[in-house]
């Protein structure tokens, strides 16, 4: 194992993931992802090819649109390959608990900006510490494109796939999850064919199975965490639901259910396991995590430079806070007048609010409207700010 590997599970957040989770760590279990990062979408790169078949991109991508919009049936005339996968998405695994759903997106929403917090400047900041999952990021364009524009098509699919009853068949969040799907298997495709520098032997198959998975990790493990270390209050049926959710999402995007953890001490676990196939933040990494780190400073969210600093000033903060040390020093991450201060004021609030407010069903709806509200706001903002292409 890693140096790196074992500060994070000995000291860094890792060891704050499995006093959080009670999770029970195997060191013996360290190969358990090295067939799964051979594995990836098979159907979905089917569908793709079919797709894609005598179309250009513009084209190719009208048609996923509308396929997304789309309800078929087994007698419908399409090619093979989409059909199976559009009738496969189409069914409603009999796993599938609709309140657990439920009570994943109103946690999702009433978290508010706390919310966007965690996802920017721990989820998605501290996934730029494993190299090789950033490989398929960096063949795909990621570093020319901008974080401006990740941030962006992040949080346009985050703030869709997680409202209430969006991911019923064509609505919003399954169409956005249908595009992803079929984006996700492009880009593969596309890796495959026209990059043979790709290491297939080291980093595995590109958007492969495990990496898929480390990727819903941090959309449910490290987001509630982040919430946690931010001082919210979170129930044992919100957390659930944000496995529950989490793993329906994954299910639309093609990953094998059983490779989704159900709860925070199976995705501890797993996620301590994937880590241990992955290399300490390299030359990439770095240049991402500073891409991200400035994207406040390159995006036309706000025009004068002082709220362009400020703003700056404190995701770096939020960063430091909620990303350990050790990460912090390797993805250098730069060194700030006290880092600590809005974090914990934001903390110290959260907390009090919550001890101020009753637990009434009309103040967790208020709060989960007014979070609704928030980020789509936000969300909407980055958008007309022209940070996304697609």
């Amino acid at each position: 194992m890693d140096h790196h590997i074992r500060t994070f599970w000995d000291k860094g957040n890792g060891n704050d993931l499995i006093s959080w989770s009670g999770a029970t760590i195997n060191p013996d279990h360290t190969d358990y992802y090295k067939p799964m990062k051979l594995e990836y979408d098979t159907l979905g790169d089917l569908a793709a090819k079919e797709i894609f078949a005598n179309r250009n991109f513009e084209q190719a991508y009208s048609y996923i649109q509308q396929l997304s919009r789309t309800i078929i049936t087994p007698t419908d005339i399409l090619p093979d390959n989409i059909k199976k996968m559009m009738l496969q998405m189409q069914e409603i695994p009999p796993w599938l608990d609709h309140n657990l759903i439920v009570a994943g997106c109103e946690l999702s929403m009433r978290s508010g900006t706390n919310a966007l917090i965690s996802l920017r400047d721990y989820s998605l900041m501290g996934g730029y510490d494993y190299a090789y999952l950033n490989k398929a990021l960096v063949y795909t364009g990621a570093l020319k494109k901008g974080a401006a524009k990740r941030i962006t098509d992040t949080l346009d699919f985050w703030t869709h796939v997680t409202r209430n009853n969006a991911l019923e068949i064509n609505h919003d969040g399954y169409q956005y999850a249908f595009r992803t799907r079929m984006i996700h298997c492009f880009s593969r495709i596309m890796i495959k064919e026209k990059h043979p520098a790709w290491d297939k032997e080291t980093w595995g198959e590109p958007i492969n199975f495990a990496d898929m998975v480390a990727t819903s990790i941090g959309f449910s493990l490290i987001f509630l965490h982040g919430l946690h270390k931010l001082g919210l209050d979170i129930s044992q049926k919100e957390e659930l639901g944000v496995f529950h959710l989490w793993k329906y999402i994954g299910y639309l995007l093609g990953l094998p259910t059983e490779y989704l953890p159900n709860n925070k001490k199976e995705a501890t676990e797993m996620f301590y396991l994937w880590t241990t196939s992955q290399a300490a933040a390299d030359e990439d990494s770095v240049m991402l995590a500073k891409a991200l780190e400035n994207e406040s400073l390159a995006s036309n969210i706000f025009q004068k430079a002082y709220q362009k600093n400020f703003l700056n000033y404190l995701h770096t903060s939020f960063v430091r806070f909620l990303v350990d040390k050790e990460t912090c020093e390797r993805l250098q991450i730069s060194k700030i007048r006290m880092p600590y201060f809005f974090p914990r004021f934001r903390k110290m609030r959260n907390i009090l609010y919550q001890k101020l407010i009753s637990s009434s069903d009309k103040n967790y709806k208020r709060s989960v409207y007014l979070g609704n509200l928030i980020q789509v706001k936000i969300s909407k903002e980055y958008l007309k700010a022209g940070n996304s292409t697609s």
